[in-house]
């Protein structure tokens, strides 16, 4: 069962000079560019990030904004989604931040910054047990596929859309401002699978920080009038520009052990976790 409809969480806004240089980037970002200058400048920022150009699905000159660039698909193949029933696999691509458990309450934004879980969720699942369970952190930098993947066969039941602040959530950052996943803008989407709820969160950030939910209107807040399925390894949601993914599974799942260390890359659809036996 998701939780009721309720109003979201105060949360923090961003300084009119953040808002104002997020909502200007978006604008760039979303120009169409003149095709003869489109593979220059991707590769340019290919370059600067280390994007792997390989794995791009359609030609660069096709990519018609930096927008669809970043956003761009992959080839078929270039990632593989771990089919064993045992294994978790990861969302998206990125570098592991945190693994922790949720400990009083609380789970960790990066060493030693701790924050409530609960204001993480934003009202969502206040009616799951989450003490005892796990969070997981995944960072997605700019060189990065940032689209987003369910990891196992569910349902979406319910997103909220949160507003608040547009910090930058880049590793050096998080160590110097607390708190920086709770306040900023971000989308939680409540799952649910065999093994019963869990949560995916997806925290904007600087500049343009928008949030897109396959099949769900931006900004939506509350208990999806028709649940929809996602099989594992389906798109999920997206980010165009700024991001991280956090995933907290309640206790009531099954316990699953991480396989990967703190600081290490991960690519969407490979094993980040398997089921304790």
């Amino acid at each position: 069962m998701s939780s009721p409809t309720l109003p979201p969480s105060p949360a923090p806004q961003t300084t009119p000079f953040k808002r104002a240089l997020s909502l200007g980037v978006g604008w760039l970002a979303d120009r169409r560019l003149p095709r003869p200058l489109r593979a220059p400048l991707y590769r340019t920022y290919s370059r600067a990030y280390g994007v792997n150009l390989d794995e791009v699905r359609l030609e660069l000159a096709e990519h018609p904004s930096f927008t669809a660039f970043f956003i761009r698909r992959l080839r078929d193949g270039a990632r593989a989604f771990d089919p064993r029933p045992e294994v978790f696999p990861a969302p998206c691509d990125g570098t592991v931040q945190a693994l922790d458990g949720i400990e009083r309450g609380t789970i960790l934004q990066a060493k030693g910054r701790p924050y409530a879980v609960r204001e993480l969720l934003g009202g969502v699942g206040e009616d799951v047990e989450l003490e005892g369970g796990q969070a997981w952190t995944v960072y997605l930098s700019p060189r990065d596929y940032h689209r987003v993947h369910c990891p196992l066969d569910a349902r979406l039941v319910e997103v909220r859309t949160l507003p608040g602040a547009r910090h930058s959530v880049a590793p050096k950052v998080l160590l110097s401002r607390p708190k920086v996943f709770s306040i900023n803008e971000r989308a939680v989407l409540r799952l649910e699978s065999a093994d019963g709820p869990w949560f995916l969160v997806m925290v904007g950030a600087l500049n343009v920080g928008r949030i897109r939910v396959v099949g769900v209107e931006p900004e939506h807040q509350g208990p999806l009038a028709a649940p929809r399925n996602f099989a594992r390894g389906d798109e999920l949601a997206r980010f165009e520009m700024g991001s991280t993914v956090v995933l907290v599974l309640p206790r009531s799942t099954p316990a699953w052990r991480a396989q990967l260390a703190l600081g290490a890359p991960v690519r969407m659809g490979q094993s980040f976790a398997v089921r304790e036996a």
